[in-house]
């Protein structure tokens, strides 16, 4: 699995919250995961960005808007490779992190505790 090129404080803030988010079946958008990681809209879509290109994340447009004339959400999700990715990276940067998130939903090729990950990178 090819991880990220450079690892930086905003990549793994953004990780931290996708994954707090899939952990507790949260959607997210863009901008709600800007609030959350208190950085800016360039920053914060730049990562984004590098996930989806990586294949750890998936955007997709909601079909329409919730509020009349207000522009389309993207929401964001972990693919299972991102999952496990993120995990790992965590566990290896920010492991405060993970005692921090709630347990995981077992998924595939993935256990359900963040301390259970297998330490060569694969489940």
């Amino acid at each position: 699995m090819a991880g990220p090129l450079r690892i930086t404080s905003p990549l793994l803030d953004v990780l931290e919250v996708l994954i707090t988010a899939l952990n507790s079946g949260e959607d997210l958008h863009g901008w709600a995961i800007m609030k959350e990681v208190k950085r800016s809209g360039p920053t914060v879509y730049g990562v984004l960005d590098r996930l989806e290109d990586m294949g750890w994340i998936t955007g997709e447009w909601e079909s329409r808007s919730t509020e009349p004339n207000k522009p389309r959400r993207r929401f964001y999700h972990v693919t299972p490779t991102g999952r496990i990715g993120a995990m790992e990276l965590l566990r290896e940067r920010r492991p405060q992190s993970l005692r921090r998130a709630t347990v995981l939903k077992p998924g595939p090729g993935l256990p359900n505790r963040p301390d259970a990950l297998p330490q060569g990178g694969t489940a």
